[in-house]
């Protein structure tokens, strides 16, 4: 049996015991995940194709690690302009094994967490989003966090954190699923340093948020 499953905003073709990388979960290592996003399953002759998920399908796996890919140079030149740009980029990565495929009538384990988030982040995430709807204050530019772009910072503010302060007090799990929430594309940021990013700049501390920037890379420390 195999499963054409949603993971992170990538489709995976995926079997039992098959080891496979995704983008990085928000999940810790050791623990078990699922995906409710099943697009198709086959078993021998028989296939089912979902419109566009099969309800009650899932794919259960666990993580085994989190990494980082090769390195990948991006070179940005414009001819006689005298601009030339050189960055190199690793992709954070969640190394996962799958451990199960149900086809219908799956009922999620009561220690199994979703990929997306972890179940302790829901309740740190409500605190912000209570709090703003009754905030009248002006919004930080959260752009300003290495690794934060446009979109996420839009997804941030919708959800209530729209200041430095706000986003200092999160923990890394709850700003991505937050994230992941917003859009699948964003699934794969990682949010590790942005506490302390928010932290410094909260604070004001412009100088030494700019050295700790010029350590990171896409926001992930180097």
């Amino acid at each position: 049996m195999y499963a054409i499953v949603e993971i992170a905003g990538q489709q995976f073709k995926v079997e039992k015991d098959q080891k496979v990388f995704v983008h990085r979960l928000a999940t810790e290592e050791g623990k078990t995940v699922s995906f409710d996003n099943i697009l198709l399953i086959g078993d021998g002759d028989n296939i089912t194709l979902g419109a566009p998920a099969i309800d009650g399908a899932l794919v259960g796996a666990k993580v085994l690690s989190h990494l980082k890919g090769d390195k990948v140079i991006v070179f940005k030149k414009k001819r006689r302009k005298g601009y030339r740009v050189k960055n190199g980029h690793r992709q954070a990565l969640t190394e996962i094994v799958i451990e199960s495929i149900v086809a219908s009538g799956a009922k999620k384990a009561e220690k199994t967490e979703k990929a997306k988030p972890v179940k302790e982040a829901k309740a740190e995430k409500a605190a912000p989003k209570a709090a703003a709807k009754k905030s009248t204050g002006k919004a930080d530019d959260l752009k300003k966090i290495e690794g934060a772009g446009p979109k996420a910072a839009d997804a941030l503010v919708a959800a209530g954190v729209d200041t430095f302060a706000k986003l200092a007090d999160m923990k890394p799990e709850a700003i991505s699923e937050i994230l992941t929430e917003a859009s699948s594309r964003l699934a794969h940021i990682v949010t590790d340093t942005w506490p302390k990013q928010a932290k410094l700049a909260a604070d004001g501390k412009w100088d030494e948020l700019q050295v700790y920037q010029e350590k990171l890379d896409g926001g992930v420390e180097k």
